[in-house]
């Protein structure tokens, strides 16, 4: 194959519809739009309007709630944790707090903690202190022989 012979799939790109280019372009005088009305105009916001009739999005029952001020926590995984600390990011001498763990890259961020859950192999001796963790998870570390320490999440300072 060369440079020249290169070509798009057929019917990958098709060409730009010009409208409003004269009679012999098929598209000319009200550029496909019929005549007069409201929807031949500009400015057409014709969206959730029925006619008077009642819309759907007002005919349909809403559901659910959305609490606005949810605790969003960053979600580690046992396993993770383990391979990092194979791979010699993480040190297990010393503990292993949710700063360390970000940056070390286990996760982006910790948002309003880390919560670690039991996914993945535990060989290490871990001592780690947390904003959350699963019973399984504590378990997990501490049959281990290690230490997991769950801390309250940090409220945000009240302005």
């Amino acid at each position: 194959m060369k440079l020249h012979e290169l070509r798009d799939n057929p019917g990958s790109s098709r060409k730009k519809k010009r409208v409003a280019r004269g009679p012999g372009s098929g598209k000319g005088k009200t550029a496909g739009r019929g005549i007069k009305g409201q929807t031949s105009r500009s400015g057409v916001a014709l969206g959730g309007y029925e006619g008077g009739q009642m819309p759907l999005y007002r005919r349909l029952p809403k559901r659910g709630f959305s609490k606005p001020n949810r605790k969003e926590y960053a979600v580690v995984n046992l396993g993770l944790i383990e391979k990092f600390v194979a791979a010699g990011k993480l040190d297990i001498k010393n503990e292993i707090t949710e700063d360390l763990l970000v940056a070390a890259g286990v996760t982006g961020h910790k948002r309003d903690g880390i919560r670690v859950l039991n996914k993945g192999e535990v060989t290490s001796k871990l001592n780690l202190t947390v904003t959350g963790a699963s019973a399984s998870a504590v378990e997990a570390v501490a049959k281990a022989g290690g230490k997991l320490t769950v801390t309250a999440p940090v409220e945000a300072a009240a302005e």
